[in-house]
C-alpha cells in the first residue's frame, strides 16, 4: 500500500494564511508533507498558524506591495533552496452596489484580490522555473461566472484572476509550471459569516441561510477547498493546466 504523502518535501507559500481558506490550505499542505511558508498581512496570525504546523514558518506580507511579495519569495528560496507551490489566496471583500461604490473602495478590493495575485505570479514564476517546475493555485470564485449583487468589485477582480490564471498557464507551460484556479461559492469562513445580516438587509432577504440552502445545498467548508488545493498542487493533477475548478454545491448549474 502506497502511503507516500502527496506534497512530501515540497516548498509552498500560502498568502492570507492567517485564517479562513488560507489557513485550511496551509494545514492541508503541511499534513501532506509540504514545508509551508504561512504568509499574512497580520504577522501575529501567521505566526500562530505556523507554530501549530510541522516544518512551517511565518512571514508577514502585504500582497499589494511588490517589494514585499518579492521578499516573500526570496525568503522561501533562501530558507529551503527552492519554491514548488504558490497559492495567492489573500483576499478581501466589501458590500456595496456598484453605483454607490467609491473609487477608493474599488481599488481597495481589486488591489488585494487582483493586483496581489499578479504580483504573486510575477515573483513566484522565476523561482518555480528555477526549481524545474511547480504549481500555482489561484483563488477565483463562482462570482467570476455570474452576477451577485453588492460584490461587483470582488467579482470583477475574481474574473480577472481567472484570466490571469489562463494566461499564466499558457506562458509557463513550457517550463513545467501548472496554473489552475479554484472557484468556490459561499464557504463558511470569517469573511462570509459576519456578512449574512448585511446581505439580508441590503437585498431585503429574510433569511440568507435559507437562500444558501436552496441555491447550493449548504455552505462549503474551508477543508473542502483545501482538499482541492492539495490535488491541484500535487502530481495527481499533472495534466490539469489553465483550468477553473468550480466548487459550489451545484449553484452555477441550478435555475432554482
Amino acid at each position: 500500500m502506497n502511503t507516500a504523502k502527496l506534497l512530501q518535501d515540497k516548498v509552498a507559500i500560502v498568502t492570507g494564511a492567517g485564517r479562513g481558506l488560507g489557513e485550511a490550505i496551509a494545514r492541508a499542505y503541511a499534513a501532506e508533507g509540504a514545508k509551508v511558508i504561512v504568509s499574512d498581512i497580520d504577522a501575529a496570525s501567521a505566526q500562530k498558524v505556523a507554530a501549530s504546523l510541522p516544518g512551517a514558518t511565518a512571514m508577514a506580507c502585504d500582497v499589494r506591495v511588490p517589494e514585499q511579495v518579492e521578499a516573500l519569495v526570496a525568503a522561501a528560496v533562501k530558507q529551503h533552496g527552492r519554491l514548488d507551490i504558490m497559492v495567492p489566496n489573500a483576499g478581501i471583500g466589501t458590500l456595496s452596489p456598484l453605483a454607490a461604490t467609491s473609487y477608493e473602495q474599488w481599488r481597495e478590493v481589486t488591489s488585494v484580490n487582483l493586483d496581489g495575485v499578479f504580483l504573486c505570479i510575477r515573483y513566484a514564476a522565476p523561482a518555480l522555473i528555477a526549481a524545474g517546475g511547480g504549481a500555482i493555485v489561484t483563488m477565483a470564485s463562482v462570482t467570476a461566472k455570474g452576477a451577485v449583487p453588492l460584490i461587483g468589485s470582488y467579482a470583477a477582480a475574481k474574473a480577472g484572476v481567472m484570466s490571469l490564471t489562463q494566461t499564466a498557464a499558457v506562458e509557463l507551460r513550457a517550463h513545467n509550471v501548472r496554473v489552475n484556479a479554484i472557484l468556490p461559492a459561499f464557504i463558511e469562513t470569517d469573511m462570509v459569516k459576519p456578512r449574512k445580516k448585511e446581505f439580508e438587509q441590503l437585498l431585503n432577504i429574510p433569511d440568507f441561510d435559507a437562500v444558501i440552502a436552496q441555491r447550493q445545498g449548504r455552505y462549503g467548508t474551508p477543508e473542502e477547498v483545501a482538499n482541492l488545493a492539495v490535488f491541484l498542487a500535487s502530481e495527481r493533477a499533472s495534466f490539469s493546466n489553465g483550468s477553473g475548478f468550480v466548487l459550489d454545491g451545484g449553484v452555477s448549474s441550478s435555475l432554482l
